[in-house]
């Protein structure tokens, strides 16, 4: 949504031309509110210890994808906010994607993911998004329930927050729970001198909110009466009513909001007052009343949003620039702005293990497609939240929303939706600050892409104002050699680094008259000028609870299918080794044989391994900090967790793996720290004998001379950047029935993750995945957007 304006309105409404406090107010709303929210999406809602978690973030400033950010911080902590871990990832358009891989041994509670891009730590923290998932683990002595306790509150909100005697005015009543709220409710209002004759009665639109007209008379007090379906009663006061003021009725339709002002006993009746509609903290519509009288009305139509559905902060000013009312509504409800995936051709089978594929159309706007497929039991879709109540909710408002995503669904009640705006208040911005000119400190300005802080060191004192060179390399690739002038601290600047590879780099300086240029005495580090910020809130209150598990623990379906997924994976990577094994029979020996036998001791030895030869062979391991961060993805089972060190530590199958250095064992710490220049051999064990899972490692003994690092710059003088986190490609292979071990069950829940599936060329993107044993028909999400932000949102039973 784009180009907002403002309307010219009919009858006494004139619009504005020039205000003072307001119009400064409006500047400063313009100029320095810019705001980004984020929405996370993940393959599935609840874990089991050992699963990857693959997520899908969008980041959006208003409701268009966000240009300031290409960084955005993923981080998982537990229950406890100890973090576990933490991705950097890039940013494309607003995009990004990436995964965890959860350890076998993680306790079971439910777990927090945030979400977070350095320029949205200028703003409230609230609004940084902290998703929920419950993570099981069947050899946990606890385990999670859903509570069965309701213990919840309530509120009444008058409309525009006003309410005069004598003037109907309609309230939004909401409940709140730290656990769940009730199926069901309803309620009276009753006269507190009277409360045998209700004065008006009404019965929730789902378990949030109720909404309730009624005219109060002077001097009478009220109270409402609210009853759930299991017989608890809350009584609340509502507030008292005022003999003067202003009286606000919206109503949202397809043509636009319409609004109503009454005023009640004001000296001037309406004259002076403003009217101002705020979207995404962007000016939308301003008016003024320019004659007296004691009602204004007008339509505020779509155009304001483009014609886009969006949420519109009404306020009305006085006379003097005061703040005396505000109200929320959505522009077109029940008119949503959603296109739907154009599916071409599509082959489907139940079969088991069966290839399935579905054509989208390569004539569409949408070019780039995010696309999950699971599994669909015939169960009702419970989806709590879409990235439809991420984008038009959650996104903005901080309060807990039960089922978010029931207010944008096929069956959505437009009257619900309207009650709960009328209960919730814009908290980006205060009025009262915006009015009084303050501004938000900026300490994190929007930047592209990755920064970093170099400095460089000679003879132990710092290079300031001087010409240094700086070879840069990534991964593999072909070094560059750069010239910077150091500033007046010594530091050199690397500004929008974009690489998910280890950017190697190394520091030369001039030669001195009469000298050669050598690296001797040199000395470099790097240090990233945005890192991720330390958590301070506290994190959502949940559904769930832990209680002591019994003896013969129940786990749900979904998570007993999850467990037998993983048994499966490791079958299939034991036998990929044993296919490699066999190949490897008969062969005459090799250098790298012999040097497993010159370095490894019989305990070491083990048909069941992988080795890493850096005597005989080139591994090009120059380019990574440490020789684990360069293991990372190169064996099947073997995967990495980052430690509150930083330092990557290995597990194999899901279980930590042991550390062996020359066979005694060791930590990680002390293996990151250890020269990749000095390392002979790297063997990774998987179950042998007495040792089991192990990485071991075997430095340089007597005239061994690496060739990984015959060229390569001595380590004084480099420095590591390790850039965006790569994300890892899901696995799509239909798990062979041929194994060795064969798999019995395939009980995969997602059968397809595909966070960029893109279009080429006019041929159709196609997705393509295997069946698992049981499913007949299969639960479709489809995502995208076109160049204008247009939205494409699909979510479907396919059979």
């Amino acid at each position: 949504m784009k180009n907002i304006f403002c309307v010219l309105l009919l009858s006494m409404v004139q619009p504005v031309l020039a205000q003072a406090k307001l119009e400064k107010a409006l500047t400063n709303l313009e100029d320095n509110y810019e705001q980004e929210k984020v929405y996370l999406l993940t393959d599935k809602s609840q874990y089991a210890a050992g699963d990857k978690i693959w997520f899908k973030s969008f980041v959006f400033d208003g409701y268009n994808r966000s240009a300031l950010s290409t960084t955005l911080f993923v981080e998982l902590y537990d229950a406890d906010k100890k973090l576990i871990d933490w991705k950097t990832t890039l940013l494309t358009n607003g995009e990004g994607c990436g995964d965890f891989q959860l350890k076998e041994d993680l306790p079971e509670q439910v777990y927090f993911v945030r979400a977070y891009t350095p320029y949205m730590t200028n703003f409230n923290e609230d609004f940084q998004i902290v998703k929920t998932l419950p993570v099981y683990n069947p050899k946990s002595k606890q385990s999670l329930v859903i509570s069965k306790s309701s213990d919840w509150s309530a509120k009444a909100f008058p409309e525009g927050g006003t309410f005069i005697n004598g003037m109907p005015t309609k309230f939004a009543v909401r409940l709140s729970s730290n656990t769940s709220l009730p199926d069901n409710w309803s309620g009276k209002v009753i006269d507190i001198q009277n409360p045998k004759t209700p004065v008006a009665t009404f019965k929730s639109f789902d378990k949030n909110v109720a909404s309730f007209t009624f005219t109060a008379t002077s001097g009478k007090k009220y109270q409402a009466v609210i009853q759930d379906n299991s017989g608890k009663i809350q009584t609340i006061d509502l507030p008292q009513a005022a003999d003067s003021g202003l009286s606000v009725e919206v109503s949202s339709s397809k043509e636009g909001v319409k609004y109503t002002l009454k005023g009640v006993n004001l000296k001037q009746q309406l004259q002076g007052y403003k009217i101002v509609g705020i979207i995404n903290n962007h000016l939308a519509y301003r008016a003024n009343i320019n004659h007296l009288t004691n009602e204004a009305s007008s339509l505020i139509p779509t155009k304001v949003s483009n014609g886009a559905n969006a949420v519109l902060q009404l306020a009305i000013f006085d006379e003097q620039d005061n703040l005396v009312a505000k109200r929320l509504c959505f522009i077109k409800p029940g008119n949503l702005k959603v296109e739907k995936a154009e599916i071409v051709g599509q082959s489907l089978k139940p079969t088991p293990r069966a290839f399935n594929s579905i054509d989208l159309s390569p004539e569409s706007n949408f070019k780039n497609y995010t696309v999950l497929v699971k599994e669909d039991n015939g169960t009702p879709d419970t989806e709590d939240e879409n990235l439809l109540s991420g984008l038009w909710l959650t996104g903005d408002f901080t309060s807990k929303i039960d089922s978010p995503a029931q207010y944008f669904s096929k069956t959505a009640n437009t009257e619900a939706l309207d009650a709960l705006l009328i209960s919730e208040t814009w908290k980006r911005f205060d009025w009262n600050s915006v009015l009084s000119g303050s501004t938000p400190a900026i300490k994190n300005n929007s930047q592209q892409f990755l920064s970093y802080r170099v400095k460089p060191i000679k003879n132990n004192a710092l290079l300031v104002n001087s010409t240094v060179n700086l070879v840069l390399r990534a991964g593999k690739g072909d070094p560059a050699i750069n010239q910077f002038q150091t500033d007046q601290n010594g530091y050199v600047y690397l500004n929008n680094i974009n690489t998910d590879e280890p950017l190697n780099v190394s520091l030369f300086v001039n030669a001195e008259k009469d000298k050669d240029a050598s690296s001797d005495n040199l000395f470099v580090t790097v240090e990233p000028l945005v890192n991720p910020t330390t958590f301070k809130g506290n994190f959502p209150s949940t559904k769930y609870t832990l209680v002591k598990s019994g003896e013969n623990k129940t786990l749900p379906p979904a998570i007993a299918r999850a467990i037998n997924t993983q048994k499966n994976i490791k079958k299939k990577e034991s036998a990929d080794i044993q296919i490699q094994e066999v190949a490897l029979v008969g062969k005459k020996k090799d250098p790298k044989e012999e040097l497993d036998k010159q370095l490894s001791t019989g305990m070491f030895s083990s048909v069941n391994s992988t080795v890493f030869d850096f005597v005989n062979e080139n591994q090009n391991a120059g380019g990574s900090n440490n020789i684990l961060d360069w293991l990372q993805g190169r064996t099947a089972g073997l995967t990495f967790q980052r430690n509150n060190s930083g330092v990557n530590v290995p597990y194999i199958r899901g279980q930590q793996a042991k550390l062996y250095l020359d066979e005694v064992q060791t930590d990680p710490t002390m293996i990151s720290n250890l020269p990749i220049n000095n390392i002979a051999m790297v063997k990774i064990i998987k179950g042998a004998g007495l040792i089991g899972d192990a990485v071991a490692i075997y430095t340089m003994k007597g005239n061994m001379k690496s060739k990984s690092t015959e060229k390569e710059t001595p380590n004084n003088n480099s420095a590591i950047i390790k850039g965006y986190d790569r994300p890892s490609e899901f696995p799509i292979e239909m798990i062979d029935d041929d194994a060795p071990e064969k798999i019995e069950n395939d009980t995969r829940e997602t059968l397809y993750w595909n966070p960029n599936l893109f279009d080429s060329d006019y041929v159709p993107p196609r997705i393509k995945f295997f069946n698992n044993d049981s499913a007949k028909q299969y639960k479709v999400l489809i995502i995208s957007f076109d160049e204008y932000d247009n939205i494409l949102y699909d979510q479907q039973i396919l059979k």
